[in-house]
């Protein structure tokens, strides 16, 4: 296969990786804008949504569809449960300080980890996407009369790639809408901004805190949810998201949601790229060698807001 035809099929593979880690990296954002809250289980919570993701899907018989429908509802509404159920019980209980809200959600990522490996298993578990056809792709190559397009073969993908970057842009606009057009995301932006003020004028600033804890780790688990198909659930796959995540959210600026948005399109982009060509562990370094300048030199991010 010619260079260009390589390389269109290996962007195709870094907008699957960006748009799960869009969404990944969102939940971590928000809860940190919202919150002041360094989340260190979030990888944690998009692991619980592939496995239970798993569980939900492996108890449909039939048309994969179905399980899959029900997974994409079950899962990240469960984690999102999970989520405001720890921020009451040890969050609270800590009262948000940034130090001890580190060691407590350490803690919390064990605590999940060890619950997912004893109800679950070791195994990794696969998830039948709800479909897969193989799409042929076209080309376009220079020719005598100018540009010609052309199907060179094994140039394709599959249509269920295709459905995960869509979904992925589509549960990023409803945030948007959800944060910018509606009374809940102007209470959460209220709360952001002054949470002391946004009490003195009666908002339950502990409860919309559990929400957004919520609503980071459903926005996680809709992404285990999506990739669950192409990879497979395992308790220990937290990891990599958590770090992309964070790599993520440091360079597109703490608390920015554009910006996040804008860092996982450019480190999704980039890993999926340089793994095809060179290897993920390459991939690895160079967004980490990024996120070392970008504290260097911009250390509020691409569009952090300066303290």
């Amino acid at each position: 296969m010619d260079f260009g035809p390589h390389l269109l099929l290996a962007s195709l593979e870094g907008a699957v990786t960006a748009a799960i880690l869009a969404l990944t990296a969102m939940g971590l954002s928000i809860v940190f804008g919202v919150m002041r809250v360094v989340n260190v289980a979030h990888g944690e919570f998009f692991m619980i949504g592939a496995v239970i993701a798993w569980a939900v899907a492996s108890s449909f018989t039939g048309n994969p569809a179905i399980g899959f429908i029900a997974a994409l509802i079950v899962a990240p509404l469960i984690a999102g449960i999970i989520a405001a159920v720890a921020d009451k019980l040890i969050l609270q209980r800590v009262n948000y300080d940034p130090d001890r809200t580190i060691v407590a959600t350490i803690g919390l990522l064990y605590i999940i980890q060890q619950t997912a490996l004893m109800t679950f298993g070791p195994d990794a578990r696969p998830v039948t996407p709800p479909f897969n056809t193989r799409l042929s792709l076209p080309w376009f190559e220079i020719g005598e009369s100018g540009f010609v397009m052309t199907w060179p073969w094994g140039l394709s993908t599959t249509s269920y790639k295709l459905f995960v970057i869509v979904a992925a842009i589509a549960v990023l606009t409803g945030l948007w809408v959800l944060m910018t057009r509606t009374k809940a995301g102007l209470i959460m932006r209220a709360t952001q901004q002054d949470s002391e003020t946004a009490q003195a004028f009666g908002v339950p600033v502990k409860r919309v805190y559990s929400y957004v804890f919520g609503l980071g780790a459903g926005l996680a688990a809709v992404g285990a949810v999506l990739v669950v198909p192409i990879q497979q659930a395992h308790y220990l796959m937290g990891h990599d998201p958590l770090l992309l995540s964070f790599i993520v959210v440091i360079i597109g600026g703490l608390g920015s949601l554009p910006g996040t948005v804008i860092a996982a399109i450019l480190i999704g982009m980039s890993d999926g790229i340089i793994s095809v060509f060179f290897s993920p562990t390459l991939a690895k370094i160079i967004a980490t060698l990024v996120v070392a300048l970008v504290l260097v030199f911009r250390p509020h991010g691409l569009l952090g807001k300066k303290v």
